[in-house]
């Protein structure tokens, strides 16, 4: 399926467009997925358990508590071993990490970085050290498919999205599966309110918003909502506007887009001090330096 060609073909039926990350911004869900299945499957299939309690601290750093939040999985999976590669403790023992040079060649020539593009290049470029990463994303989607039910979205996140579902096309902009993210948003009776669903499956977020909105909305009714760096340089990449959840602050964040924001936008009052505040106080709370640095 060509899936960014579905993406080229939507126009719009509101005067506005919103994109809207979903793991951890609507729904609580990053840290559980992160902690309860990504890191339990990295653990098992790369036989890493000697070095666990690094292995938790550096990739919940990634994919938690920096800028490197909310990436793609793969880009992340090749950043946590970088970072754990610099880190004193593996150097003095010795430890040999997985080698991600046959991710990082795939990631480099495919915009598409998902479980059926990784797939189909395996089954041309196999390799042991990428068999790993295919058993290892395959079994966390068979796992989050089969045990991850019940995580609710934060309550102002839904208030803000029956609003702007007046008013604005609305779209899920997320890096996450296209499987995961349709069951959730049906789980919890708000699929009803969006345009369209966008998962790694369409590209990049940058491409999403390129592909579903540039050149059909003008660009200061083009929104961007997300908790993590890479929904931020994917609005800015666009010359879109951009509304942060702070990490740790979600449902605050959603209750001050309620009381505030949806009238900015509406207005046309939101770009320019109000958003570099929002921006501004955004990028405090996801450090680039480790705290073990």
């Amino acid at each position: 399926m060509d899936y960014q060609s579905i993406l080229k073909k939507l126009q719009p039926d509101h005067d506005f467009f919103i994109g809207i990350d979903s793991d951890g911004c609507v729904f609580d869900s990053m840290a559980v997925k992160q902690k309860e299945f990504f890191i339990p499957n990295a653990l098992k299939i790369f036989n890493l358990f000697a070095i666990s309690r690094i292995l938790r601290e550096t990739w919940e750093f990634v994919n938690l508590y920096s800028i490197y939040r909310g990436g793609n999985r793969f880009t992340s999976l090749i950043k946590v071993f970088e970072l754990l590669g610099e880190r004193q403790e593996i150097k003095d023992s010795g430890y040999i990490l997985p080698d991600m040079t046959s991710l990082k060649e795939w990631v480099n020539i495919e915009n598409k970085l998902g479980n059926a593009s990784l797939c189909k290049y395996f089954e041309s470029h196999y390799n042991p050290d990428l068999e790993k990463v295919v058993r290892w994303t395959e079994a966390l989607n068979k796992d989050i498919t089969e045990w991850l039910r019940d995580i609710p979205p934060f309550t102002h996140a839904v208030t803000a999205i029956k609003e702007m579902s007046v008013f604005a096309d609305l779209i899920i902009v997320s890096q996450t599966p296209l499987e995961a993210l349709d069951r959730e948003w049906e789980e919890h009776n708000l699929k009803k309110y969006l345009k369209f669903i966008a998962g790694q499956e369409h590209g990049t977020k940058t491409e999403h918003i390129a592909l579903a909105a540039k050149g059909k909305y003008p660009g200061n009714k083009i929104l961007m909502i997300g908790d993590a760096k890479g929904d931020l340089d994917a609005a800015k990449s666009n010359g879109v506007l951009f509304y942060p959840v702070i990490p740790g602050k979600e449902d605050k964040s959603w209750e001050r887009f309620l009381n505030e924001g949806i009238e900015k936008i509406v207005i046309g009052t939101y770009t320019g001090t109000y958003e570099e505040s929002l921006i501004k106080e955004f990028r405090k709370s996801l450090p680039e330096t480790p705290p073990w640095k």
